[in-house]
């Protein structure tokens, strides 16, 4: 009883200093897997893991799954055992933040980590795709496995610019003293963004026991990640434009009282 009763005060302390959602995040990421992380934040932060073993947690559950997808035969159990895996992963992802939070914050090693994981994922899981296209998918000319090498292209620089444009941003503010505000959101943008949502993506391996249908899927998803990328690498060089605009008019002072709108990544 005493057990269930700290568990239950654990999850309601996490809900309550919950980090703010990036304006317009994508849904799945934010209802599903951020509510999912705490559950399970609050089940290891009892069992006394530390954030960096819930961080190994997570990737041994992801890159178990990538292993399924590159190397297991295609079928609608594969798709299961895949999605589960990946989806797992994710939680625990989003976990060992919140299992720092608990602890009264993370390191830069436990940060480190945490991208390090993140980076590896992103770009393997498109290649364990290529694989398993070049082993069992009947595509209709060998010029469609490209899709899935321009996909880890694409989820590689996605990831790396958001986390550039945190680690510019966190420059500007120390050197300038402003504080940046994030820019708006809304439901309609937050639906626009599912496609480039991570746990959408997950989902789709559900599909393997279908190749065909799954592959039309996952290359509409690559165009509308890339259609994203594109326009979001325009608005985010214009950001910095301004941060650079705003950092020259300055000149470095400490007067707060002059705050740059920013909109950051779209995954928190």
């Amino acid at each position: 009883m005493t057990n269930a009763v700290g568990y239950r005060t654990t999850v309601k302390a996490l809900a309550s200093a919950q980090k703010v959602a990036a304006p317009g995040a994508p849904p799945y990421s934010i209802y599903i897997n951020r509510r999912a992380g705490r559950y399970l934040a609050a089940v290891c932060h009892s069992a006394g893991l530390n954030p960096n073993i819930v961080s190994v947690i997570s990737a041994a559950f992801t890159f178990t799954g990538i292993g399924f997808l590159a190397f297991g035969d295609l079928s609608w159990s594969l798709g299961v055992a895949v999605w589960l895996c990946l989806a797992v992963g994710y939680a625990f992802d989003s976990a060992d933040g919140q299992v720092a939070r608990l602890r009264g914050g993370g390191s830069l090693a436990g940060e480190w980590l945490d991208h390090v994981v993140d980076s590896a994922k992103v770009s393997s899981l498109h290649l364990a795709v290529l694989v398993a296209a070049y082993r069992g998918f009947d595509l209709p000319h060998p010029g469609w496995m490209l899709v899935p090498l321009a996909f880890c292209i694409v989820a590689a620089v996605s990831f790396f610019s958001m986390i550039l444009n945190d680690h510019l941003k966190e420059i500007h503010s120390l050197k300038t003293g402003t504080v940046l505000l994030s820019g708006s959101g809304s439901k309609l943008k937050s639906f626009l963004l599912l496609p480039t949502d991570y746990g959408f993506l997950c989902l789709l391996f559900l599909l393997l026991g279908a190749p065909d249908f799954f592959f039309i899927l996952y290359t509409l998803v690559f165009v509308a990640n890339l259609g994203h990328l594109l326009l979001a690498s325009a608005k985010w060089f214009r950001d910095m434009g301004r941060l650079d605009t705003n950092s020259t008019t300055r000149g470095g002072t400490d007067d707060r009282s002059d705050q740059v709108p920013v909109t950051g990544g779209q995954h928190s």
